[in-house]
């Protein structure tokens, strides 16, 4: 098995990716999340949030998954 050489970026973008995605998953399984664990209702019961935060989340996963690609493939042609 050889050694793949990436940089501390490459671990930077797929924790962001994970991350965004257990909350995606999360926003996706209770939209009410938030409330529950911060006590707060941020946008005053409307599902403003509710609506955005998925979205939002799933742009994060979408564009560190891409940085993440694009840097492992950086390191293969090293």
């Amino acid at each position: 098995m050889s050694h793949h050489p990436v940089r501390a970026r490459f671990w930077i973008e797929v924790v962001c990716g994970t991350a965004g995605l257990f909350l995606l998953a999360l926003t996706l399984v209770s939209h009410e999340w938030i409330e529950l664990i911060f006590g707060v209702d941020p946008d005053g019961g409307s599902g403003a949030v509710e609506v955005a935060l998925p979205l939002a989340l799933l742009a994060i996963v979408a564009a560190s998954s891409r940085m993440a690609i694009h840097e492992w493939r950086r390191g293969v042609a090293a």
